[in-house]
């Protein structure tokens, strides 16, 4: 004889205080719920309307520039330190948890061009119009020991860019050529030059170190090997990329910022097209930074926007502007992956939350539990068209909206004539271009 005895976990309904809530036993059986969708697209609907309110991704104005802030440098050790440099020659380094310079630095007569932290932390170069690199202490200097740099390398023209390698002491700058600098010598150890024009930035791969890539004023982008001293490819797009940054989860991802107002992402191992064409700015852009997980990257325009596009998007998922927000110059992504920073023409640098409606500090157990009910509800619905509008819909300033409209209308004729054209034409006489290939020119190899 077999007798099935009744037993119960008392953990799973005693209350381990008083103060707690009484433990409700629950039965998922899908035939006692029959309105369950309805009650969860309701529960979506609710929590995409209580997103659009909390958006508040403003959080703070770093002022004590007095010209236009250039160009932003991240610490690679500490998350709370942000350098910045400006274009009356000025550096500033920030501490963003009290949200107040600690240091400030006369660098260079005229523009600071570019920065970067060396990857230990404990030094950082700065490059400007006076045609010098200099190498400066991150820690402050003694009482009564004056502020200077510990290297000055004196160059022939001027640099426009610099980056550090990730893993060795080698920087890289850029100007009317790409140089490879050892820190210990005052010459450079190669120079690699494909063409004649002059290169406004340079970036190291985060990856696969030896790697850099480059951008010229001639339209080109291109790759360099440094163990080879040489180039390796080259893309030929219709107009000049401003900067570009590589993707720090993909060792062969980047993406490059262009003055025809959008964004491409390409693969560098098939450079005939881009995995990716990013359109919504109506301005040039003019800078470009990735999240650390590699997934989102930030973008600064003219447009006086900043926008936070997917890397497997072709639109933004967010726009940050305010009414005193000028031309955005540089941007960055912090490194715990929450906040952007943005220096701007109007000598300001502003933080933002990366995700508009998060709710900053600690959260308790119960609240982080909602949340990501909250969440997977939205991932859930998110292609049913209330919540789908409420999700997308954003406030733009006058301008940009205006511009939008007109680029729509204009991005229209121009389809139309195309058909147009196709259709009172010979069968095949004019090819469909694809929207990836109609913006590069050539690949040269």
């Amino acid at each position: 004889m077999r007798v099935k005895v009744l037993s119960r976990n008392p953990d799973h309904y005693v209350r381990e205080t008083k103060l707690d809530l009484q433990r409700v036993p629950r039965n998922y059986d899908p035939a006692l719920h029959p309105f369950e969708v309805a009650r969860e697209y309701t529960r979506a609907l609710n929590a995409t309307k209580l997103e659009r309110v909390f958006a508040k991704p403003f959080l703070s104005s770093l002022d004590g520039h007095r010209d236009g802030v250039n160009c932003m440098a991240k610490h690679p050790k500490s998350l709370s330190t942000v350098l910045s440099g400006a274009c009356d020659g000025e550096v500033k380094i920030w501490n963003l948890t009290k949200r107040q310079c600690i240091r400030t630095i006369q660098a260079h007569e005229g523009f600071v061009r570019g920065m970067c932290a060396r990857f230990c932390g404990t030094s950082f170069f700065t490059v400007g119009d006076d045609k010098t690199v200099k190498q400066w202490k991150m820690e402050s200097p003694e009482y009564g020991e004056e502020e200077e740099p510990i290297h000055t390398i004196l160059g022939k023209t001027v640099y426009t860019g610099i980056d550090h390698h990730w893993k060795e002491a080698v920087f890289a700058t850029c100007g009317h050529q790409v140089d490879i600098w050892d820190e210990q010598r005052t010459s450079p150890m190669c120079s690699l030059t494909w063409g004649f024009d002059s290169i406004s930035s340079v970036k190291f791969n985060p990856i696969e170190t030896y790697l850099l890539g480059s951008c010229a004023s001639d339209r080109n982008i291109v790759l360099y090997d440094m163990r080879k001293s040489t180039p390796l490819k080259k893309v030929i797009l219709n107009m000049r990329t401003n900067t570009l940054c590589w993707n720090p989860m993909e060792a062969f991802v980047f993406t490059a910022a262009n003055e025809d107002y959008n964004l491409y992402t390409f693969d560098m191992r098939h450079l005939e097209s881009p995995v990716m064409v990013h359109m919504d700015h109506v301005s040039a852009v003019l800078d470009v930074d990735y999240s650390p997980t590699g997934k989102e990257f930030v973008s600064a325009s003219f447009d006086k926007s900043v926008r936070i596009f997917p890397v497997n998007k072709g639109h933004s998922r967010e726009v940050y502007h305010t009414k005193r927000m000028q031309h955005v110059i540089t941007v960055k992504w912090t490194s715990d992956n929450k906040y952007i920073l943005c220096g701007s023409d109007e000598m300001n640098i502003r933080l933002w939350k990366a995700n508009a409606s998060e709710k900053l500090g600690v959260l308790a157990p119960r609240e982080k539990a909602a949340m990501n009910y909250n969440q997977k509800l939205k991932e859930k619905f998110q292609h049913h068209p209330k919540i789908r509008r409420i999700a997308q819909h954003r406030h733009l300033p006058k301008s940009i909206f205006c511009q939008i409209k007109e680029q729509r209308i204009m991005r229209e004729a121009r389809r139309r004539k195309e058909l147009n054209r196709r259709k009172h034409s010979k069968p095949g006489s004019i090819p469909v271009v694809s929207e990836r290939k109609k913006h590069i020119v050539a690949v040269v190899k």
